[in-house]
């Protein structure tokens, strides 16, 4: 992939959005990769939450997912958007339950219930330097993830890192065949990610994502599927806006995914 036309197609969108655009793209077949800003720290609002649920799954057995986990409302009005849960507040739901609803619905409070099987944001991040991460830094649960300051790691990776969690998502030593296609099935047909890489991809890809926004951030993290059989494409975009007061635009995301799937396939 050349790089340079990629690099100043998503330099005019960061003109054009009045945005700071990261991407980091690879093709696992052949080891073509892209990055655009992909050592340069983002809050990863939301998309965090495809590592928490993976985290969990390589943690818990098939008894402990099974277990009934209760929780009040204080809880779901403290952690805000909670679709999942908020119904289920006077019966509780299965662990397993709550993974997937903070991953298939971004569900505060069932991600907030899954870090605490984790010992919290430090017993994630912990996790994922097991994992060979040494970049991204969960450092509160929801709400609070979504808060960034400058000039501090903490609730921030980089697009680089976050492709290689996905790549190490894809390998033997993070999940199990079982546990990976659970996962990439709740990552899929989510109508929420079709405004965002789905809708920058090759007509016919199959695009299992999490996405995550909060002010001016706007991401999202993907593993696509060619239609031909070609291996897995990995693709992290993470924005946010110049301007702290401005809304995140889906469109942003979408128009840098095309940019970088589009020189992909050119290649």
């Amino acid at each position: 992939m050349a790089a340079a036309p990629i690099d100043r197609r998503l330099a005019a969108l960061e003109e054009r959005y009045d945005a700071r655009v990261g991407v980091s793209l690879l093709d696992t077949g052949d080891g073509a990769a892209y990055s655009y800003r992909g050592d340069q720290r983002f809050g990863f609002a939301s998309s965090v939450k495809v590592l928490v649920a993976a985290e969990l799954l390589r943690r818990t057995g098939s008894a402990e997912r099974a277990e009934l986990v209760r929780w009040t409302q204080d809880d779901v009005d403290a952690a805000g958007y909670s679709p999942v849960t908020e119904a289920h507040v006077d019966r509780g739901l299965p662990l397993l339950r709550l993974a997937e609803a903070a991953v298939r619905e971004s569900d505060n409070t069932a991600t907030n219930l899954v870090l605490e099987r984790l010992d919290g944001p430090a017993g994630l991040t912990r996790g994922l330097l097991g994992r060979g991460d040494t970049t991204t830094v969960l450092a509160d649960d929801e709400p609070g993830l979504n808060e960034v300051s400058p000039g501090s790691p903490a609730n921030t990776t980089t697009p680089d890192a976050f492709v290689a969690d996905l790549r190490a998502l894809l390998g033997p030593e993070w999940l199990t065949d079982a546990d990976r296609r659970l996962l990439l099935g709740w990552m899929s047909g989510n109508p929420g990610g079709d405004p965002l890489i789905r809708a920058g991809a090759p007509a016919g890809w199959r695009v299992a994502q999490k996405s995550g926004g909060a002010g001016p951030v706007r991401n999202d993290v993907a593993v696509l599927t060619p239609p031909d059989g070609r291996a897995p494409v990995l693709l992290a975009v993470l924005t946010t806006r110049l301007d702290p007061s401005a809304p995140y635009d889906d469109a942003l995301v979408a128009d840098a995914a095309e940019v970088a799937l589009g020189a992909l396939e050119a290649s």
